[in-house]
């Protein structure tokens, strides 16, 4: 299951990607995750398209890993789709099956919401492909440094944020050798009517939820002894350096926006 997994992830490497500041990564996030919303026809989706073929090449993870990693999001897309397919009636009749009519605008507005989708799950999954999670929360925690004043604990609400992705991969792997010790024992996960598959999931939860308390706890005592006492008073010994790359990264984003909003009217 690990070899699957892309979303809290973190795969060493020395791409530009990888040497970016965390904190423009953040920001190009942020603002990747409205700049999608500016496209709306298929010039505009093809150039937002190969902006992120461009950061998946630059960041050199490889695309076969990606498109293995987003196959339990797929699920998704198709229900997106085919609830736009069904149920937005726009444009011409394409066919007609009985009571169901499927047009022409449902098939384009369903194709379209789908890519965005597919993207923004694209982009953020390699925020945490390329950026350690120690560099996550120092990125957040910079970003948001200023909500101190009003006294919000923005130190340790980073560190939550980190220690929930960092745990990710490690708790989808505990599940996969319960389920594999659970198959052995003659479990049947894939079998069955809706209610059986419920009922066999139920054995697994348990498990599952004793081993993430218990590894919250050793983290808890790791952490007390120590010395742990919250972000007050804490110094950095890494220190974020904003470098002429992620100037570019904010350009270039700055330039596809711009690019987007002239597009989307023709």
């Amino acid at each position: 299951m690990m070899e699957k997994i892309i979303f809290g992830r973190y795969l060493p490497s020395d791409s530009v990607v990888h040497q970016m500041d965390p904190r423009a990564k953040l920001l190009f996030i942020f603002a990747f995750v409205g700049i999608v919303f500016l496209a709306n026809n298929v010039m505009t989706y093809a150039l937002i398209g190969a902006f992120t073929f461009l950061i998946v090449f630059l960041s050199k993870v490889k695309l076969r890993f990606l498109i293995g990693g987003l196959k339990p999001v797929l699920l998704l897309v198709l229900f997106t789709f085919f609830l736009h397919v069904f149920f937005t009636k726009e444009g011409d009749i394409l066919t007609q099956f009985g009571l169901l009519t499927i047009y022409k605008g449902g098939v384009i507005k369903g194709i379209f919401i789908s890519l965005r989708f597919l993207l923004l799950i694209l982009v953020t999954s390699l925020l945490t492909l390329t950026t350690p999670p120690i560099s996550v929360t120092d990125g957040i925690e910079s970003l948001f440094g200023p909500l101190k004043k009003i006294k919000v604990p923005v130190h340790e609400l980073a560190l939550m944020m980190s220690i929930s992705l960092r745990f990710i991969p490690t708790l989808l792997d505990e599940t996969d050798k319960i389920m594999k010790a659970q198959r052995a024992r003659g479990a049947d996960f894939s079998s069955g009517s809706i209610s059986n598959r419920v009922k066999a999931i139920i054995p697994l939860l348990i498990p599952l939820f004793v081993s993430a308390f218990k590894r919250a706890e050793e983290l808890a005592v790791a952490m007390e002894a120590r010395g742990y006492k919250g972000g007050e008073g804490r110094t950095k010994y890494r220190i974020l350096r904003w470098s002429m790359r992620d100037t570019m990264a904010m350009v270039f984003l700055v330039v596809l926006s711009a690019a987007l909003f002239i597009l989307r009217s023709y």
